[in-house]
Formats: structure tokens, sequence, C-alpha cells
């Protein structure tokens, strides 16, 4: 069964279907039964579960497919790289510091998810592949320009990695990690000034030490700010589909503080030219915090409000408890990044030294 857009439209299909149907009707004794789509389906997915969810694949890779695709369409839409978060990192500041190079351009901007498409991590999937590509212009020049995107939810998705190397095989993956604890204080302290209300009720502590006896709003908001730091469980993942050289670890407490010296890491990482001197286009904002933008007037341009947002200082309760929850998974990412030649960040170390022995 094939999930690539012209199945709908294939011709020659239906031509075998009916020619199958006259065959069994002639030479056999089976009776053939006419049954609704809706209900053959349901039996056909019953037998076969795996294939109930589709998986695009690269579209250019068969060059059957090409010889019917539209005229209009182009595999050089499709982007050349992902950043997969994951969130309450620093992806936004990336994200900003990317679409700044003039090689580099963005996906356009969704209504619903902002800077995001996240198609390959939700129902935005089931909208196949020209959904997916009107989010991304037709460059001028495929060898030199590199179509990219962000999205956050990308990192700890089951099915993320399965179906982004199906489609974009070739593409570069980078990801920025900070501290696991500071990520999952800082994405409870996000929801919070959003109002969410389980955020509102419990106490980061009570959120992280949550058991299987609490409430089911509580257990989830437990699940967003833990899972998603065990960072070497989900690379490997990753790792599973795409070549470790296709992968960039980046440190993103590096990214606030010498920006220039990661963006250089990156433009050498993606092979890109021309080479951009971050160190004329960003300049320390000392009311912010960190670094931003310097526009053609010679002003600074920074993210919004919620970005650097100051937040009390951590339960030191809290802190101690995912310290210990992360000891294990922060020793895996270590040896990770070593093995794949990869810089272990400050951070990490720091992390690894201040736990105490169990």
């Amino acid at each position: 069964m094939t999930h690539m857009p012209n199945f709908a439209n294939d011709r020659l299909a239906l031509y075998t279907f009916e020619s199958v149907f006259k065959f069994v009707q002639c030479w056999t004794n089976l009776e053939m039964k006419s049954v609704p789509p809706i209900q053959l389906s349901d039996l056909y997915f019953n037998m076969y579960p795996e294939e109930k969810n589709p998986i695009w694949q690269d579209p250019c890779n068969d060059k059957r497919h090409l010889a019917i695709w539209s005229v209009n369409k182009t595999c050089d839409r499709l982007p050349r790289f992902l950043v997969i978060g994951p969130q309450k990192t620093g992806t936004t500041a990336l994200y900003t510091f990317l679409a700044m190079h003039p090689a580099i351009y963005s996906n356009y901007p969704s209504r619903q998810t902002f800077e995001e498409v996240q198609f390959f991590s939700g129902n935005n999937y089931l909208k196949g592949l020209d959904w997916y590509m009107s989010f991304f212009p037709l460059p001028s020049n495929a060898s030199s320009e590199f179509l990219f995107e962000k999205s956050a939810t990308y990192f700890d998705k089951r099915h993320v990695p399965e179906r982004a190397a199906a489609l974009l095989p070739k593409a570069r993956l980078i990801t920025i990690l900070i501290s696991p604890a500071k990520r999952a204080y800082s994405w409870y302290q996000h929801i919070r000034a959003h109002k969410d209300p389980t955020a509102m009720k419990y106490t980061f502590y009570e959120v992280i030490t949550a058991g299987s006896d609490a409430e089911r709003s509580l257990q989830a908001l437990s699940r967003r700010c833990l899972i998603p730091g065990l960072y070497a469980q989900h690379l490997d993942k990753w790792l599973s589909h795409y070549k470790a050289k296709q992968l960039l670890v980046l440190d993103g407490e590096l990214l606030k503080i010498n920006p220039m010296a990661v963006m250089n890491r990156v433009q050498k990482f993606l092979l890109i030219q021309p080479y951009f001197d971050y160190s004329k286009k960003l300049r320390y904002d000392r009311k912010k915090g960190f670094y931003c933008q310097v526009t053609n007037n010679d002003h600074t341009k920074c993210l919004g409000r919620s970005k650097g947002r100051k937040y009390p200082p951590m339960d030191p309760r809290a802190n101690k408890y995912l310290q210990q929850y992360y000891k294990r998974h922060n020793v895996d990412l270590q040896r990770l990044l070593t093995r794949l030649g990869q810089e272990v960040p400050q951070w990490l170390r720091e992390d690894l030294k201040d736990v105490s022995p169990e």
C-alpha cells in the first residue's frame, strides 16, 4: 500500500484491480462482495494496524513518482535541516539567529503555531506533503540556499524521528540543550505565566514528584516537565534513523553568553557559504540580559517580552530531587557526546559534579 499523494489518481492501479477481479470471477469459485469504502478500510486496517498511520517518503527518491508529479512541484521546497528542540532551551533565539543569515530561509509562519510548522509531531502530518511544502519558499538557487524549520516539539515525540527520516533522509539535525533541571523549571514557569490551572494550583516540587495516584492533569504536567530532559534517550532514537554526522548538539547556555561562537559552529556544520560574521550583527543588550539583533539603523531588535523572563529561584528541594533524577541520564548523555565526538557542555560537567553520591 502506498501513501504517496498520487495514489488516488493512479489510473494504472484501477485497471490492475479491475483485471484481478475479472480473473477471480472467471477462473475461481470465490464469491466477490462489494462493501462501502469505510467498512473496507476498517477491515484492512484491522488486518494491518501498522499501516493505519501514513509514512510520507521522499518523493524524489522514486523516478516513477517524479515522472507523474506536477511540474510545479519540486523537492527543493523541502528543508535541508531541522532544529528539533527541545522546548525551553533557546530554540527561538537560535531560529532568529539562523534567519539572519543571507543564505538561510525559514518556513512561512503558521497561524496556529507561529514560527513552528509542527508537521512531524502531530495531526498536521495527516495533511500530507502538499500542506507541508506550502510553508516553504521556492529557492532561487537550491544548491546555495538552505531551507529549514524549527519545531521544538520534535525532540521527544515518539514517531517524529521515523517520519522525518522517511521524508528527509539527507537532512541535518540541530538540537540545543541546557541543564534538564533548568529546562523543567523553565517549562513549569512558562505555562504558569500562561495561567495553566494545574501549574497555578501546584508548586514545582509537587509537580515533579507527582506519583501515579495524582490527578491526571498533574501527572501530564509532570511528564511534560521531566520527560524531554532525558536527552540521551531521545537522541538515541534520532540516531537510529540518522547518521551521527548529520547531528549537531549545541550548548544552550553558550548560545546565551557567546552566540557568535555557537553560530560559527553551526555554519561549519552546515557547510554553508558565504560565511556570515555574526559579531557585526549581534550586540549584548544590558537591559534584556542577552544578545539581540543589530538593525540597519544601528538599533537592537530583541526577542519578545516572554523571552529571557526572570523566574524566582528554584526550591532547593526541587533542585536536589532533579539532580538525582537526571543523574543517570546525564551520565548517558556525557558518554554519548564523547562517543559522537561532540563537545560536552559546561553545564553538563557542573550538573554531574554537583550530584551527591547515592
